[in-house]
């Protein structure tokens, strides 16, 4: 038997503002508080351990050091890259260079508070 990936964790120096944003993203909703501030976020009825991964923005003031070294890739599911990408810039993320270079099929972008993650092109089923 193998693991599968239960959480993804990302520092944080508002969890507040970077649940929204990714709530809104993926189309998570909050599903726990922890005493220091950390919020969880995950599919509508998920739970911790489900088939799909939650993401507990963790309360953080280190500071980041240079680009990450893991990222977020997501993709569309409703809707064709372009139009996701004025959704994903409408919710606050910016454009972001990572050296892709140019001609690439997908947009490196950042959240809030600068992560990085890809908006790939292929549009796939919603699960």
């Amino acid at each position: 038997m193998a693991c599968h990936i239960t959480e993804l964790i990302l520092d944080c120096a508002d969890p507040e503002r970077l649940a929204a944003f990714w709530s809104e993203v993926l189309g998570y909703v909050e599903i726990g508080r922890e005493d220091d501030g950390s919020i969880q976020i995950g599919p509508p009825g998920a739970e911790f351990g489900g088939p799909r991964p939650t993401l507990l923005l963790s309360r953080s003031s280190d500071p980041r050091a240079g680009k990450l070294p893991l990222h977020i890739d997501v993709n569309p599911t409703d809707r064709d890259q372009d139009a996701e990408l004025e959704r994903l810039l409408a919710l606050g993320a910016k454009p972001a260079d990572i050296g892709q270079g140019a001609g690439v099929s997908w947009h490196v972008l950042a959240d809030p508070e600068g992560n990085e993650f890809c908006l790939l092109r292929t549009r796939i089923q919603p699960l």
